[in-house]
């Protein structure tokens, strides 16, 4: 009875995170993106951990969640992971105005973005590569 589980869309050797609503402009974001994407989840941590970007502390977040999620729910090595996808979306956009010369009002506006980060385990022989 009922539906059938739906398949999973990743590889068996991947996991992934998603933090929605950060309020921060998508290419702000898109910086730290670039900053992890394709390095090894130890370097990718330390890289955000030094980071002077406020969003960042989030991002490292996002990060050891998608790690949480690879070693406790798909039981793969800590030690193989690498950043092998990192992309960065819009939300919504709060908008609001300000006064301005002349009786006229200036739009404010203040974006919302999505970040979602997957992780892959790579071989360790493939690394060295």
């Amino acid at each position: 009875m009922g539906q059938s589980k739906n398949p999973r869309r990743l590889a068996d050797n991947e996991a992934k995170a998603t933090i929605r609503m950060l309020r921060v402009s998508p290419q702000k974001l898109n910086l730290l993106a670039q900053l992890i994407r394709g390095k090894k989840v130890s370097k990718a941590l330390a890289d955000l951990e030094f980071s002077h970007k406020r969003i960042s502390v989030e991002v490292k977040k996002a990060l050891e969640s998608a790690i949480a999620n690879a070693e406790n729910n798909h039981e793969l090595d800590v030690d193989d992971l690498v950043v092998s996808e990192a992309y960065v979306g819009k939300d919504m956009v709060m908008k609001r105005f300000s006064p301005r010369a002349r009786g006229r009002a200036g739009r404010i506006e203040k974006p919302f973005s999505n970040i979602t980060i997957v992780v892959r385990e790579v071989a360790a022989e493939a690394q060295a590569t």
